[in-house]
């Protein structure tokens, strides 16, 4: 059991080394065939040479590209959200010009009527 869990844990390792690898935007081409080189050929020792020597960079390029992520995805939420504020926006702007006496009461409730509809 051990030994099993042991290969999951260092096939998950090499996976990352991999992406790593594939992933990073500040080495050549050529940089990157000599370290998959190395880590075909002395599978052990290249992963652990490239985890030391590359370790605050990929954690580096882990948290740019979560942050990225969480950017795409407060950008979608926000244009699928809209930029109006909903029904309780259209309720204020509305109190706002009835108390500014732009509109009259009717006009208001027909405004709050057709927000609340429309929610």
């Amino acid at each position: 059991m051990f030994v099993f869990f042991a290969f999951i844990i260092w096939f998950w390792i090499l996976i990352t080394v991999f992406a790593d690898i594939f992933r990073r935007k500040d080495a050549s081409g050529f940089t990157k065939v000599l370290w998959i080189i190395f880590v075909i050929v002395a599978p052990f020792l290249g992963v652990f040479i490239y985890l030391i020597t590359n370790n605050d960079g990929m954690t580096q390029r882990n948290i740019e590209r979560a942050q990225a992520q969480q950017e795409q995805m407060d950008a979608y939420v926000k244009s699928v959200a809209g930029s109006d504020g909903g029904a309780a926006a259209e309720i204020e702007k509305a109190k706002g010009l009835l108390d500014s006496g732009a509109i009259t009461q009717a006009e208001f409730d027909a405004i709050k009527a057709k927000a609340l509809a429309g929610s």
